[in-house]
């Protein structure tokens, strides 16, 4: 049986008396997208930074591909490749020069201008290639972010919030490299706040709570946590007391508010829709949806710790 590309086991880092993770057990599947929610200070960023050799585990074990990040950090090094929240490059070299001198830092030598050029043209990065990276967008920053992250051809590729701060189409496309990665045999592990992004890139997914798993599965079998169908609607506000089940809510303005409540199955929602219409209620906006990501992590708000 092939071992897992990423393998974490009873992971606990300690910040003074403070536990960023504590217990963390987790792992990825060689080519497959591994997805890692939560919340700010859930602990993402300290399993990626442990995860890349960065943070020394306090407690567990810890390998990539096989390999113990401790034992042997160096070699793990040499098959990462790690784009973080924050663009890693020098504002003062082009595009092209900042992907050839990190080539050269890892050892290509002659190659690295080869290399460099390779990725411009696999990212579709010819118009920023000779522009200094300090003029360029925070989108396109990302991007050229990601370049460096492949040019030592990883085959475990970490993404710390790759998107945050991109406008939806510098999203989607980054959406695709991901998607280019793992149908070649990468192994990506994502972490994200956006919720419709990990349900598009993810093949499983680990969501996080103060530093413990507080669930896990495929998109499918997170939503399933939920199970059923999600209607919402939008109500007057007087009309709250008479609906006939208790809602999450959210104020729209002063007169109305948006509810939402989940149910067994389709017919189940039939029924509720047809005995608001018979109670009276003056319901807009009227929507009947399967669960989402985003259903899950109200629910695991609502019960932390009870699907882990």
């Amino acid at each position: 049986m092939t071992a897992p590309a990423v393998l974490v086991e009873d992971l606990h880092v300690a910040y003074g008396t403070t536990w960023a993770l504590d217990g963390v057990d987790l792992e990825a599947a060689a080519g497959t997208t591994l997805g890692v929610l939560g919340h700010n200070g859930a602990g993402k960023t300290t399993l990626i930074r442990t995860l890349t050799t960065l943070v020394r585990p306090t407690v567990g074990r810890v390998q990539i591909e096989g390999l113990d990040v401790i034992a042997d950090a160096d070699r793990v090094r040499r098959r990462i490749g790690v784009t973080g929240q924050y663009a890693g490059l020098d504002e003062f070299l082009t595009a092209r020069e900042n992907l050839e001198l990190i080539g050269r830092l890892t050892g290509l030598r002659r190659t690295a201008r080869a290399r460099a050029d390779a990725l411009i043209d696999r990212l579709g990065l010819h118009e920023y290639a000779t522009r200094r990276v300090g003029e360029l967008s925070g989108g396109s920053r990302r991007r050229i972010d990601l370049a460096a992250s492949l040019v030592g051809s990883p085959s475990v590729l970490f993404l710390d919030e790759p998107t945050t701060g991109l406008d939806p189409i510098a999203r989607a496309g980054l959406w695709d490299v991901v998607d280019e990665l793992t149908t070649a045999g990468t192994t990506v592990v994502l972490t994200t706040q956006y919720l419709e992004e990990a349900d598009r890139l993810a093949d499983h997914i680990v969501v996080l709570a103060r530093g413990r798993v507080a669930a896990r599965g495929t998109p499918a079998e997170l939503k399933r946590i939920v199970g059923g169908k999600v209607l919402t609607a939008t109500v007057p506000t007087h009309q709250l007391g008479s609906l006939p089940f208790i809602p999450d809510t959210d104020r729209v303005d002063g007169d109305r508010v948006r509810v939402s409540v989940t149910v067994d199955d389709a017919p189940a929602a039939t029924a509720l829709v047809a005995g608001l219409h018979r109670g009276g209620i003056e319901v807009t906006d009227l929507d009947v949806t399967s669960p989402s990501l985003d259903d899950v992590f109200t629910h695991l708000a609502h019960t932390p710790g009870a699907h882990r």
